[in-house]
């Protein structure tokens, strides 16, 4: 079982490696994401500053691999024979690793974004409920505020809770597994807060950028 969770640890690392944001900035408008805008690879500051094309490749492709890993951690429970606890053990192994490729990518100077969309498509695929209730919630917040950090922070908060409270609904899981998701729940959450720590900042003194789309 050990070399499952290693195995499954790295290829899910390096999927959260590949940072869209900068394969398609480069490849539809010239430049480097990271030297554009607040400096982060990720969808929004890829629309920001190239616009909405390239965005919403990225965005497809940073959710889409985000589903990829889980689907590589449900294949290898398969292939190890793993129990529920396990199985369900590596698929929150895969979850935090991919977000932490999409971090600190070792293909791009382990300079990434902040995850949130590679950690939605985590959870849609890992329970299509809280995703999307999650998704929701962070859709509205964002369209009454413009501004998606709030949005991305209250739903990574909210997903732990909802961890909690619904047991039904994961792609692997029954009640033995109930405590490690709410564990894994708080772990995403920890890691979409820090990657957040200067939005937190901007929002605190109120000079938080709000979306504004680029035609």
């Amino acid at each position: 079982m050990v070399w499952a969770i290693i195995l499954t640890a790295i290829i899910a690392y390096l999927l959260g490696s590949i940072s869209f944001s900068i394969i398609f900035t480069k490849k539809f408008a010239g430049f480097d994401v990271r030297q554009k805008g607040s400096g982060n690879a990720g969808s929004t500051n890829v629309l920001r500053t190239a616009g909405k094309k390239p965005a919403i490749l990225t965005l497809i492709c940073d959710i889409l691999k985000g589903v990829l890993a889980v689907v590589v951690a449900f294949l290898m429970g398969k292939i190890a024979n793993a129990d529920v606890w396990n199985s369900a053990l590596l698929i929150q192994v895969a979850g935090v690793c991919v977000v932490l490729g999409h971090t600190f990518p070792i293909f791009f100077g382990f300079k990434g974004g902040k995850g949130v969309a590679t950690a939605l498509g985590v959870l849609l695929i890992t329970n299509w409920q809280i995703g999307l209730i999650c998704l929701v919630f962070a859709l509205v917040l964002m369209a009454i505020t413009r501004i998606v950090a709030l949005g991305s922070i209250a739903a990574a908060i909210l997903f732990p809770v909802l961890c909690f409270f619904i047991t039904n609904n994961f792609l692997v899981g029954d009640e033995s597994t109930r405590m490690t998701y709410l564990v894994f729940g708080i772990i995403m959450a920890l890691i979409v807060i820090f990657n957040h720590r200067s939005n937190i900042q901007r929002m605190a003194s109120g000079t938080e950028n709000k979306l504004i789309f680029k035609k």
